[in-house]
């Protein structure tokens, strides 16, 4: 490799969300609850799933999937931001910043191909009932869930080269509290008109794929519903794609907004106010969502609440 091609940054610094003393100290405090609300929410949806044998089956098989990348997730981005709030040099090394980005975008898109697994598992449940238990084998469960990993896998891998391939020679400062993919291009010296544009095809490709899918599954689950002919179980089909739909719009709606506009239209001030959203309030959401919206989730807490009681008792 030539000279001109050698990487010489060897670290990062990141700029933070703000230097006021006053709100480093209430921008600790929130973000510490979120992220302490994620951990005991996404590790206790699990948890609860392990130990309910009504809740193992395929919707909650995936849902403990999705737990785990929430839970995951957030740990990439939240201890780092946390120790760094109220060091003046916010520094990550060159290898740190490639393990955390590639990690991050991991997660991200086998979060998106998780949600389009449990739409395809909600078609099958509502429009193939005599047959779900049939085509939901454990083979195909399995499946299902290791091609949102293998994605995010392919994913982060493209976008983790291609981005840390480039040589940085100065300046290192990052406008962002993590190693996200526009802020750090924007740091090297070279073209990355490419790196550009494959972030914005392959973003839109993914966002396309898995979107595709949960539209056309959620266009046969609404055939479905509408052919119930009692109100109570239209009412009763929807509840059980609710929660789902609810993850699905907050999450996707966020990430287009971030990553698949046009060029021109990026602002990496804006991108990072943003990003707290999708990578602190989010992973919080989502076991919130799914325990506060489904009955099967509440009647399994109280379950184990009063088996706790009684051991307590005896």
């Amino acid at each position: 490799m030539d000279s001109g091609n050698q990487t010489l940054v060897t670290e990062f610094f990141f700029m933070g969300l703000t230097d006021s003393l006053e709100y480093q100290v209430l921008l600790f405090l929130t973000f510490l609850l979120v992220y302490l609300v994620t951990l005991l929410g996404n590790l206790g949806m699990i948890t609860l799933i392990w130990m309910d044998s009504r809740l193992q089956t395929p919707m909650y098989f995936f849902l403990s999937h999705l737990s785990f990348v929430d839970a995951c997730s957030s740990s990439i981005t939240g201890p780092k931001m946390l120790t760094d709030i109220f060091v003046e040099k916010k520094v990550i090394s060159f290898l740190g910043c490639a393990a955390q980005f590639w990690l991050f975008i991991q997660f991200v898109v086998t979060e998106c191909f998780l949600l389009a697994a449990m739409a395809y598992d909600r078609h099958i449940a509502i429009c193939k009932p005599l047959l779900y238990t049939l085509i939901m084998s454990q083979g195909v469960c399995v499946q299902l869930v290791a091609g949102p990993y293998a994605m995010g896998f392919v994913s982060a891998m493209t976008h983790t080269t291609l981005a840390f391939c480039l040589p940085y020679c100065g300046p290192n400062i990052i406008n962002h509290f993590y190693c996200d993919l526009l802020p750090v291009i924007s740091l090297a010296c070279a073209d990355t008109q490419v790196n550009r544009i494959l972030l914005f095809a392959v973003a839109g490709a993914l966002g396309v794929l898995s979107g595709v899918i949960i539209l056309v599954s959620y266009i046969h689950i609404g055939v479905a519903i509408l052919r119930i002919r009692s109100a109570d179980g239209r009412r009763k089909a929807f509840s059980t794609c609710s929660s789902h739909l609810t993850a699905v719009s907050i999450l996707y709606g966020t990430l287009f907004f971030i990553y698949v506009r046009p060029g021109s239209s990026f602002s990496l001030d804006i991108n990072k106010v943003i990003s707290v959203f999708y990578t602190a309030v989010i992973p919080m959401l989502n076991p919130l969502i799914y325990s506060l919206r489904n009955k099967e989730v509440k009647d399994s807490f109280r379950r184990v609440l009063e088996r706790r009681k009684l051991l307590i008792g005896t």
